[in-house]
């Protein structure tokens, strides 16, 4: 079992995480579907409710989470993103924890990762993981999952900078990193991912509060755009909080149907079906839309992006 993130700020806890392995803005967004109701059926159908982006020259991306499982469900899934990408040709994949459930043979992540998501693989689409609660921390060294041995990280894509953090142990080394690297990030787009959520209308779990305490001052003072997290099995859209954008997509292999408590944060939400998402990054707004793993649109919509906020620094100079 993986030790959850710390409470306090420059301490380890010692605390373990257990989680259900139940089977299966600054602006409001606009065009969203409100939560489906329907029963799954086999994923076989065209992807037609994708939407194609709308820019030359965008950051295109999926977002998976709560995925490694092995069952039909993460094979429906993975041929509904292939499917997917001939609408859409998203460059890459981010992958929002529990990416390999149970046993992490080499057997598993062939079973539970390259088979689902062959048809991308072969085609060349790079996935960048972060880790849930049922990873081993091993996983870091798996070389399709990008991670470079590293617990956290960040990389570059066009006008966008992606930070992939380790929410099971938020100490003081990752926090000080965290930091510098959104200090010195110029870039267009901040987006950040890992797996519990700060914002969650989930029944079984709800919002970890002690880890958006760690983590939230950092997002405003430094101009955090998006947030994606798993750990919920469903798609959560959450209204922005503070200016900043929260997803939760931890449905992509794992389903807690029902499990959604509608209610003061929850802008939209999905939890009758698996499902992905996909991004576009524009120049001055994000694209979004949630499919399920027969390639119905559940929540699509338009999020424009915030001018940059005045740092510490900035208003010391300007004294």
């Amino acid at each position: 079992m993986r030790v959850h993130h710390a409470v306090l700020a420059f301490a380890l806890s010692i605390g373990v995480l257990t989680a259900s392995d139940a089977p299966s803005g600054r602006l409001a967004a606009t065009g969203a579907v409100a939560v489906q109701r329907s029963a799954p059926v086999p994923a076989r159908a065209p992807a037609g409710g994708v939407i194609p982006p709308r820019e030359k020259d965008s950051v295109q991306l999926a977002i998976i989470g709560d995925s490694g499982t092995g069952t039909r469900s993460q094979y429906d899934v993975g041929t509904q993103m292939a499917m997917a990408r001939q609408v859409f040709p998203f460059e890459f994949v981010i992958m929002l924890g529990d990416n390999i459930y149970g046993s992490e043979r080499p057997q598993d992540f062939a079973l539970k990762f390259e088979k689902p998501y062959q048809a991308l693989l072969s085609a060349k689409v790079p996935f960048y993981a972060s880790l849930g609660n049922h990873d081993d921390l091993t996983q870091r060294y798996y070389k399709p999952f990008n991670m470079n041995g590293e617990r956290f990280y960040t990389f570059k894509k066009g006008d966008a900078r992606f930070f992939a953090l380790d929410s099971n142990y938020m100490d003081q080394p990752q926090l000080k990193w965290l930091e510098e690297q959104l200090s010195r990030s110029n870039d267009r787009w901040k987006v950040v991912y890992f797996h519990h959520p700060l914002y969650s209308s989930g029944g079984r779990h709800g919002s970890e509060t002690d880890l958006r305490m760690l983590l939230e001052p950092l997002f405003i003072t430094y101009g955090v755009d998006i947030v994606f997290a798993g750990h919920e099995h469903f798609y959560e859209r959450i209204k922005p909080q503070k200016g900043i954008y929260y997803f939760i997509e931890g449905g992509s292999a794992k389903l807690r149907t029902g499990d959604i408590r509608k209610g003061p944060l929850t802008a939209a939400g999905f939890d009758t079906d698996f499902s992905f998402m996909l991004a576009e990054l524009g120049k001055d707004a994000m694209q979004f839309q949630a499919l399920s793993r027969v390639g119905k649109r559940i929540d699509s919509g338009t999020l424009p992006l915030a001018p940059e906020p005045k740092r510490p620094e900035d208003k010391s100079r300007s004294q």
